[in-house]
Order: C-alpha cells, then structure tokens, then sequence
C-alpha cells in the first residue's frame, strides 16, 4: 500500500531538506455566498447556499436556469464594483481581473503586504490564472466587426480575452516584479497556481506570492455549451438553492460559477521577519494526468489517486495524518464517484476516520476559481477546527463508506500535532492537481 512505502517517504524526505518553507498570510474571497473571506467561511458554516436563478437576456430558452453569480449591492457581503475600482479603469477592464484585484486587495490587506522597497517589489510575484475568458467579449466583437468593420472593434479587445490580465493587472496596480505567471488548466486552474506559486518560493524565485484563481463567464454562450454537454443542473430550476448536490443521488450535473479566491503565500523566515500572522502552511503539492478522455474520468479514479499520492509524498506525512479532504466533487454521477473510490484507494483503512465534504454544495463550481476557493476553506478549516459541510448532499449514492459531511459543519478534533487537509481539483484534459495545507507549527 502507499502509505507504507518506506522508500518514497526516504526519497521525498531527502528532497525536502533544502526545501524553503511556506505559509499563508493573507488571503480573499468572492462567492455566490458574498465577498469577503469571513463573510463567506460563516455562510458556508451555517449550510447556506448562494446558487440562485439565472438573471439577464439571452438565456430564457437554455435547459439549465440556475447559477452561482456574485451579489451585488452596498449591503454587507454584497459586491459594488465601483467603490473598488473607478468607473472609467472598468470599462475597460476584464470581469474576472476586476475580481481578481477585489480579492488580491484582501488578502493584501490582510498579509499586511503592500512594500515600497523596491527590493520587496522584485521579490514579491502573481501566479494568478482563470479557466476561460468572456465568451460575450469575443462574440460582441465578431458582430462589431461582420456588422459595422473593423474600426467597430474595441481597441481593448486583444487584452481582455488574454488569460493572464487578472495577473497583470494585480502585478501593475502594486509593481511587484518578481514572477508574473498564469496558469489556464480548466477547473484545475487554482490550484496550480497556488502550487506553482508554492514552488517558485521554495525554489527561491520569490519571497512572496500572490496566487488563485478568478472567473466570470456566466453568459449565454458558456451556459449554452455546458448544458450541450449536459454537464449541467437542469432538475432543479424552480429550486435553484438545491441544484448543486455533491455526492447525492439525485445529483444531475454542476451550478456554474463565478468568482475568485486569492492567496497571498509567504516563505517562512520572510514571514517571521516582519512578525506577520500565519493562518497556515502549504505542505505538499502534486499533479498528475488522467490520459483517458477529454472530459471523463477514469472511473476509478486513477488520475485523482496519482495526484493525491503525489501531494502526501511532496509534504512528507503518512495518510493517518490527514484529516479532511475538499473534494472536487463537482455534482456529476461519474466525476463524484469516482473521486470518491480514489480516496478509498488511497488512504485504505484510514479512509473511513476522514471527513470529506465538497463546498461546491453551497458555491457552485466556480471553474478555473474553484480550487483557489476550495484551497482557502481548507486553510480556514485548519485553522478554525471546523469542517465545512456538503449542502444538499442527503443520501449518497457513491457506494463507498466514506465519513461525508452532510448540511451542518462539523468540529475537527486533530488527529496529529496539528490539522492537515488535502484540496483535489480536476479539469477537462484530464489534467489533475492536489494541495496539502496544515496549521502552521514553528
């Protein structure tokens, strides 16, 4: 079994000894659930969700009717884009980088991290990536220019459908000079750029890193070709806050989301240095392919077993270690099932004293975003001592003994000398990513 491979654990041991640590001092949220990380943790722990109607022209005839769209207002939680960005910097700029530099604003705010120095500068970067673009913004202009020619078409196209604005935008606002980097791997997004961005610190690229996800591609076009694939909710329309149901068998497919989650990631001595709060470590991070279809997992899971082997080996523990693990479980028959038998597969007796639950419930799924945000919850969970719950999950059907937190948190005792929690996301291509994270302990 893995978890007793002595060698690997020698190996990886052996790799870890000039390894830099890293830890998390800051980090930011916008969910359906509201803006803001406290605000959202307190939501998500009283079992609400923020899946709601879909609202505006274009989508009346589309089979799914339901999504996870950010709320807007001056109310608490709730998002007025122009009291964080001008009115004349938005209109030019992309949804998902407005988003991005909200929650980058945050948890910069939060980590207490907006240096002058410009040898700071030089050493703080932004791994910061989306899963897609605005399809609107790329049909708009296909009719501008068939319609009315060329000179119809916005100067400022070309720069709001690249991937990496969000990362550019948040590196210009604050000069930081180190890494700029994005990365675009479907729903796996956030969490590579979050392991990237851990890398790059232990490597001694940067010092500091800012790093997530952000998305914003509720529109016709995007919705039109889930619900295509039939990769959609579409039985819960008339009971929106019921649509997404990880693990549960009435389960019929995803919410759609948008949002983004950022972190700002900190090598350890760097941290201490300039008496920083730390909410957590990033312990092990690890990849891996499914090379099986573009869009179906294997369906036992053999891609999300590789990359979860892959995360415990890079952090050095034992799979008794683990406590809980966010599940990408997405609300599809197939997906959750099989992420459900790569658990079994990989943790094996321990398995059943896990607790497992997926936020997708309360947030959708929130794309290229999702493990950014999903990342966070964990580091939340491991500092608070509480699991966050699977809403709408009431009977499962996965047809493993798994400990799955249904509706209400639950209170995390640990089960070691601190909290660990395992973050999985897996998107089209079969591309697949792990994170560890743990309380922080000097």
């Amino acid at each position: 079994m893995f978890c007793t491979a002595v060698a690997l654990r020698q190996l990886a041991s052996l790799a870890r000894s000039d390894r830099r640590r890293v830890v998390v001092t800051g980090q930011g949220l916008i969910t359906c659930l509201g803006i803001g990380a406290e605000h959202v943790w307190k939501k998500m722990l009283e079992g609400r969700s923020g899946i709601s109607s879909i609202d505006g022209k274009g989508f009346e005839n589309i089979p799914c009717q339901v999504a996870g769209s950010v709320p807007r207002g001056d109310n608490p939680g709730e998002l007025n884009l122009e009291s964080h960005i001008p009115p004349s910097e938005l209109r030019n700029l992309p949804l998902a980088a407005a988003y991005g530099l909200i929650a980058a604003e945050e948890a910069l705010s939060m980590a207490g991290w907006k240096p002058q120095d410009i040898t700071d500068l030089e050493r703080t970067g932004v791994a910061v990536g989306q899963g897609m673009v605005s399809l609107e913004e790329i049909t708009d202009a296909g009719v501008a220019l068939r319609e009315r020619g060329h000179r119809r078409v916005n100067p400022f196209f070309i720069p709001k459908i690249l991937i990496n604005m969000p990362a550019g935008h948040i590196s210009i606002k604050y000069k930081f000079q180190g890494p700029n980097h994005s990365v675009s791997t479907a729903c796996t997004t956030g969490v590579h750029a979050i392991g990237d961005a851990f890398r790059f610190i232990q490597r001694g690229d940067a010092d500091v890193m800012v790093a997530g996800g952000t998305e914003a591609c509720i529109g016709p076009l995007a919705v039109s070709g889930f619900a295509r694939m039939r990769a959609l909710s579409t039985n819960f329309n008339k009971t929106p806050e019921k649509a997404s149901r990880p693990f549960d068998k009435d389960r019929d497919g995803f919410v759609m989301s948008e949002g983004a989650g950022i972190v700002v990631l900190e090598e350890l001595e760097h941290a201490k240095a300039r008496s920083a709060q730390i909410y957590a470590e990033i312990l092990g991070y690890g990849l891996s392919g499914d090379a099986q279809h573009i869009t179906a997992p294997d369906e036992n899971g053999n891609g999300a077993r590789l990359c979860m082997q892959a995360t415990i080996r890079d952090a050095g523990i034992d799979c008794s270690d683990v406590g809980y693990i966010n599940a990408h479980a997405t609300s599809t028959p197939l997906g959750d099932r099989a992420e459900s038998r790569a658990i079994v597969n990989v943790f094996g007796e321990f398995s059943k004293s896990l607790y497992v639950s997926s936020t997708k419930g309360a947030v959708g799924h929130l794309l290229g975003a999702a493990g950014s945000v999903e990342t966070i919850f964990c580091i939340l969970a491991c500092q608070h001592g509480q699991i966050p719950p699977t809403v709408n999950l009431d009977d499962s059907d996965t047809g493993c003994d798994l400990n799955y937190v249904l509706k209400r948190s639950v209170s995390w005792d640990r089960n070691s000398e601190r909290r660990i929690a395992i973050s999985n996301s897996f998107g089209f291509g079969g591309t697949n990513a792990s994170l560890c994270v743990g309380e922080y302990v000097d």
